[in-house]
């Protein structure tokens, strides 16, 4: 397979290089009936026919959607149970486990006997039916997973940097792109269903809290990086805020038990968070919605600053500078940390503090159920510092509130690039459902 990109220059990969690619390989697999583009001629007989059939297909794709929702919150339901859940006939519900199987995104199990009546036969989602991208851009590194249907990654490429030139990073994006498909191979590849991105808003405004200087990273203003990727690929390309996005992976892919309204903070480089509100990922009318960085709280003295000084890892990072402690390990592996234990217990201790602040400043207005804190933590950190806003939250006047629950969250240093390809799993193949 020939690989694009791999010289220093970075040459990009073309809509028809990589459809190719996508499409080339013999396999007994259908290739996802969206990813083929449409040509100028196909265009302009589907615009000639746009309303012909439309409410059948658009309902028939609802009720796939909806299957494949259902499948994923709960794998195994026989096709019974899901015409109760769906209130769909059993006729119907059979079309269209037919039409799933035929694409390749449902699996049908062993069949199970009962007391009367057929055997059952459990149903789940394919692992292979797709795959998707997730880029994460940070302000200390980038990173690019391949995740199959289930959202398991079978794929990673890591960028580390100084600070995220927008060169650098879609250059690197380019050739992490190819090396993931020459790891997919030909089957997999041809059954991509989109990329997704996470990254922060605005992030030319952030060069002097990265320490450099404003104009290493004004690209990020005139540029823009879904637009590029969208020109040189041949699968849809979706963007959302890194730490949003993190929160969209703790709904897609965390535990179902949830509630239906909470907020996540997600400890990163900045901290940042994002918000659900019945059952659903709330991003305001700037997608920013829960971008808790700002948010002043107290420190132990009673001086306010904001959230993004106190509970970031870029303030355990300029700690480690100051003790002469390598601080790249950061950025490398959240379980490979080798930090001084008293130098890890005070970032802890004063993180936990203000968190515990924001999360009541957060429940004066939103009177949420949970709180869930997450990031780019060991896991045992992450568990400590949930602890610590648990304990110091106890501490906290909060008459006239309800006190959330405080948890950690169930996905971990994967939040945010998983968030990213759960983008593009989401627009294709699931739809919203109550909680």
């Amino acid at each position: 397979m020939t690989l694009y990109g791999s010289s220093f220059s970075c040459q990009y990969i073309t809509s028809r290089e990589l459809f190719m690619i996508v499409v080339s390989a013999g396999s007994r697999r259908s290739p996802i009936r969206f990813v083929k583009p449409m040509a100028s001629h196909d265009r302009q007989n589907a615009h000639e026919n746009a309303h012909y059939g439309a409410n059948q297909q658009g309902t028939r794709e609802r009720n796939e959607r909806l299957i494949l929702t259902l499948l994923r919150r709960t794998p195994g339901l026989a096709k019974a149970e899901i015409a109760r859940r769906t209130g769909l006939s059993a006729q119907t519900v059979s079309r269209l486990i037919a039409a799933l199987e035929n694409d390749g995104l449902i699996l049908r199990g062993a069949p199970q006997r009962g007391r009367v009546g057929q055997p059952s036969i459990p149903l789940s989602l394919d692992p292979e039916g797709a795959f998707f991208f997730g880029l994460k851009v940070g302000r200390r590194s980038a990173e690019l997973v391949a995740t199959d249907f289930l959202g398991r990654i079978v794929g990673r490429e890591k960028q580390i940097y100084d600070y995220p030139d927008f060169t650098t990073v879609l250059e690197g994006c380019f050739k992490a792109i190819n090396r993931l498909i020459e790891r997919l191979g030909p089957a997999r590849a041809r059954r991509l269903a989109g990329l997704g991105i996470a990254m922060p808003f605005h992030l030319w405004e952030w060069a002097p809290r990265i320490g450099v200087p404003n104009d290493a990273m004004s690209d990020w203003k005139t540029r823009d990086l879904k637009s590029e990727l969208e020109r040189h690929l041949s699968i849809p390309v979706f963007l959302q805020n890194d730490a949003t996005a993190a929160c969209s992976a703790e709904l897609v892919f965390g535990d179902t038990s949830r509630p239906p309204n909470f907020a996540s903070f997600h400890v990163a480089f900045f901290i940042g968070g994002g918000l659900v509100l019945r059952g659903s990922i709330y991003a305001g009318a700037h997608g920013n919605a829960a971008g808790f960085g700002p948010l002043p709280v107290p420190d132990s003295t009673g001086r306010m600053h904001p959230l993004i000084d106190a509970a970031s890892l870029s303030n355990l990072e300029r700690r480690l500078l100051e003790n002469g402690v390598d601080s790249q390990q950061i950025w490398m592996d959240p379980e490979g940390w080798s930090i001084p234990e008293h130098l890890l217990l005070d970032w802890t201790e004063n993180a936990a503090f203000a968190l515990a602040q924001a999360v009541r400043a957060t429940q004066t207005v939103l009177d949420l159920d949970a709180i869930l804190i997450d990031g780019w933590l060991p896991r045992n950190l992450r568990a400590a510092l949930t602890d610590g806003v648990r304990a110091e939250l106890e501490q906290i006047d909060m008459t006239g509130m309800a006190v959330p629950a405080i948890t950690a969250g169930t996905i971990g240093a994967d939040a945010r690039t998983l968030g990213a390809a759960s983008l593009p799993l989401t627009a294709r193949f699931l739809v919203e459902l109550p909680d």
